[in-house]
């Protein structure tokens, strides 16, 4: 019986301890599956956190180097403490007032007649001449009626260069019909030719100029004179209020669309194209139409140009797509917003199109402005291209497709007001790449470099003005020198305080 009994309590402690390693093996094992389950929650959860830090900052981090790009793209090139100096210097006396006066006729568009009245202020200067307000070139291309006072300041004219030449509206009657010195002054004339000049006033009283453009050398001059050439034109010679107002509300209208914007001057018009020549990308019926028009246009001398070698030469204008490969190529993108600054487009939207289509954020100033608004300078090619220069000039960005009048002195204006970025592209350099494209020897995606390349110096950075080729000898040399109004540093742009007066 106590056997029995000693057997059972065996029995019972054995099965007691038995549960418990049970229990406890249960147990062990439901505190290991929620240590793994802690384990991996934790571990998941610390992926979670690294992934919820690291995603903000990498999109950080890329709209810094998006917006230091963009920066980049847009940034004007440093002055390096230059600006503009056009004070007469002390030994500049104002102007006595003198009884000959000096009648000019201005040849050319707005702006060839532009930069040549302010060499006509110059020339009076020179040669002790009162100066009678300009007549306007009435029979260029253009078909232009505008008067004087139709595009300029008349009265801010007169009166800003009082102390500098004496200008009247008109000849006085009694003098009128007196006999005239008719001149037709030499191209890129030196103070000494306008000194001799000054010898007919012992014949005559009036003095008539033919053509005003590029009568005075780029270079050699007195400070005083040249300094008086960018006064004239940056501070005198400037548009009517109603050309100021709308060209400004042209520029509003713009700035309310994007930040910043490019001046696109798209010379591929009709009368450029003839010209020089340059057919590539034209229909044959087209090519035939611009050298019909060159044979009948008399006073353009060159009649049989190779379209060819004007290409391969950086002669012809970019086309709107090669305009449109060359901004992507930079590295602007398909939002950028451009204002086209030219006349009518040669083809229309058949040629434009290859432009638009990469870059779709474009606007004319047709598009800009209501033609209630526009109405007083339709049929005006000068006052409508007044209204380009204006939102050229005030534009973060201009680009010229070809160096004409106006690419020139909209840069060196630009220049003048503190280097404002200015792309000039290399149209010889730009052709070959273009060419290479087309062939298959070069993928767009890799053109971004050598175009790059070709134009590190070429953002309107603060240089002297160039000189001609070298190798270039006699009066040819002066034609092939660089403008001083596409680059009036260093008489006009310096360090020191000289501001206007």
């Amino acid at each position: 019986m106590e056997k029995r009994i000693v057997n059972h309590r065996g029995h019972h402690l054995s099965s007691s301890r038995n549960r418990k390693s049970s229990f406890l093996s249960i147990a062990l094992y439901v505190i290991l599956i929620f240590a793994l389950s802690i384990f991996t929650f934790m571990l998941y959860s610390k992926d979670v956190l690294d992934d919820d830090y690291k995603m903000p900052l990498l999109r950080v981090e890329r709209s810094k180097s998006n917006k230091l790009l963009d920066d980049q793209l847009w940034e004007a090139p440093s002055s390096h403490g230059l600006r503009q100096c056009v004070k007469p210097t002390s030994k500049y006396r104002a102007t006595p007032v003198w009884d000959r006066y000096m009648t000019v006729k201005s040849n050319g568009g707005l702006n060839q007649m532009r930069t040549g009245i302010a060499d006509m202020v110059a020339v009076a200067r020179i040669m002790n001449a009162t100066l009678v307000i300009p007549q306007l070139d009435k029979s260029s291309f253009w078909q232009d009626s505008s008067t004087f006072s139709n595009i300029f300041d008349e009265p801010h004219f007169i009166k800003s260069l009082q102390e500098d030449v004496r200008i009247v509206k008109e000849l006085p009657k009694d003098i009128e019909s007196l006999p005239r010195a008719r001149k037709h002054f030499t191209s890129w004339a030196s103070l000494s030719y306008y000194e001799e000049m000054a010898g007919l006033w012992k014949e005559y009283q009036v003095i008539h100029v033919a053509k005003s453009d590029s009568r005075l050398a780029n270079n050699d001059l007195p400070l005083d004179i040249q300094r008086l050439r960018c006064r004239a034109l940056y501070h005198d010679l400037r548009f009517s209020p109603s050309i100021e107002s709308m060209g400004k509300k042209l520029v509003e209208r713009l700035r309310s669309r994007a930040e910043r914007y490019i001046a696109l001057h798209l010379r591929y018009e009709k009368d450029m194209l003839s010209f020089t020549g340059c057919t590539y990308g034209l229909t044959v019926a087209e090519s035939e139409e611009l050298r019909m028009m060159r044979e009948k246009t008399s006073h353009w001398k060159v009649k049989n140009i190779n379209s060819t070698e004007q290409r391969n030469a950086g002669l012809c204008p970019l086309t709107p797509k090669e305009v449109g490969i060359f901004l992507k190529a930079l590295g602007y993108t398909q939002s950028t917003l451009i204002y086209i600054a030219a006349g009518e487009i040669y083809g229309g939207d058949m040629h434009l199109l290859e432009l638009t289509s990469q870059f779709p954020n474009i606007f004319f100033k047709e598009m800009l402005a209501t033609t209630e608004e526009l109405k007083d300078f339709s049929n005006h090619a000068s006052q409508t291209a007044a209204l380009d220069y204006i939102v050229s000039l005030e534009s973060d960005i201009f680009i010229p497709s070809h160096s004409g009048n106006m690419a020139r002195v909209v840069e060196g204006h630009r220049r003048f007001l503190g280097h404002r970025k200015t792309i000039t592209p290399d149209r010889k350099g730009l052709v070959q790449l273009f060419d290479k494209l087309e062939a298959g020897l070069l993928e767009e995606s890799s053109l971004s470099r050598p175009v790059m390349r070709l134009h590190k110096n070429r953002f309107g950075g603060p240089r002297r003005r160039g000189g001609s080729p070298p190798g270039i000898r006699g009066r040819a040399r002066l034609r092939l020198e660089e403008s001083f109004y596409q680059n009036p540093f260093p008489e006009c742009i310096c360090k020191s305080e000289g501001t206007l007066r």
